[in-house]
């Protein structure tokens, strides 16, 4: 891939629902290791000055506690 190429690969509106589907699947593997989920996550992505502004949503019965590897 040349760099405008890339660039312009990086540079998008919006996800994919495929890659929308990939990330909310990859962040919940990772939010249940502190919090017991309550139901699915929501995904928020707004354009920014800077770039985007990303906010995730999800409901959580409890918050794990975790444990130091030591």
């Amino acid at each position: 891939m040349n760099g405008v190429k890339r660039l312009l690969s990086l540079d998008r509106e919006d996800m994919t629902d495929l890659e929308r589907e990939l990330f909310l699947k990859d962040f919940n593997r990772v939010a249940a290791e502190y919090f017991e989920p309550d139901g699915a996550p929501d995904l928020e992505i707004t354009r920014s000055e800077d770039g985007f502004l990303v906010c995730v949503i999800f409901g959580a019965r409890r918050i794990k506690n975790v444990r130091r590897l030591n």
